[in-house]
């Protein structure tokens, strides 16, 4: 009971530390509206990346680590094509029964840093569930309750699924599985950034496909339509069956290459 308290304890403090950080965090004075998102960005990054290092080294005296360095350009390119092999799929299958239309492009100002700002969302986001929470859950009871934990907190930070129905809730929790599962194949959490980045750069910023925040552009004008539960009606290729499908079978490849991984050792 002692172990559980003190666990729940370090992720509250952390998870709600961080929150309040960024809380007081102060605007900067730009017009450029790519620049404000960068920003906006960047110092949610930062601020996890600071309670990292101080839970990590201060708090767990280094007992707990984050696995970063490991076989990087290996893992990059791990994640990179799981990316698009994971979106790629979905939206092949969108195109081909004709539930996703491309009907034109949009000019977008500054795309680069738009992307930028994307991938540094990402690496807080993963950071945020797959770093130091994830570990600190694993070391002290399994990977399966380390994973069932963080899954719920990625669920809530993506809290706006739950009005979509039970399809977006579905894609959720399976892909945070699904990129759990990369997580520990790999020993790193690089992968599981590639992935999510090619996730969130290419199916919002160029496909339109994807939410984001309400000021990311997109280039591609797409449009979704025909049964809902193929091409996610309102919430696009985040609603759509064929998303949970290929998260499924994703899960169940790194389930399978997971446990020949254990047992090779």
């Amino acid at each position: 009971m002692k172990k559980l308290i003190s666990t729940i304890l370090k992720t509250v403090i952390f998870f709600v530390g961080w929150a309040v950080l960024i809380s007081f965090t102060p605007d900067i004075q730009t017009n450029n509206q790519a620049l404000l998102r960068l920003w906006w960005e960047f110092t949610p990054l930062v601020s996890v990346v600071l309670f990292s290092v101080i839970f990590v080294w201060v708090v767990e005296k280094g007992k707990i680590k984050i696995p970063i360095a490991s076989r990087f350009l290996k893992n990059f390119l791990i994640g990179a094509v799981i990316g698009v092999l994971w979106l790629g799929t979905v939206v092949a299958v969108l195109l081909l029964t004709k539930a996703m239309n491309i009907q034109g492009q949009n000019n977008i100002d500054d795309i680069w840093i738009w992307i930028l700002a994307s991938l540094l969302n990402v690496a807080m986001q993963e950071l945020l569930v797959r770093g130091y929470l994830y570990q600190l859950w694993k070391h002290q009871y399994n990977v399966i309750v380390a994973t069932v934990l963080t899954t719920i907190l990625f669920s809530m930070m993506h809290g706006g699924t739950f009005e979509a129905g039970i399809i977006p809730v579905l894609n959720v929790i399976s892909m945070s599985i699904f990129v759990t599962l990369l997580l520990e194949y790999t020993g790193t959490i690089v992968a599981p950034i590639i992935a999510h980045f090619i996730w969130n750069t290419i199916g919002a910023i160029i496909l339109g496909g994807v939410s984001l925040a309400s000021d990311y552009p997109n280039l591609m004008k797409s449009t979704f339509q025909g049964n809902p539960f193929i091409s996610g009606g309102t919430y696009k290729i985040e609603g759509s069956m064929i998303v949970l499908v290929v998260n499924l079978i994703l899960i169940t490849y790194l389930v399978i290459v997971n446990k020949r991984k254990a047992s090779s050792k």
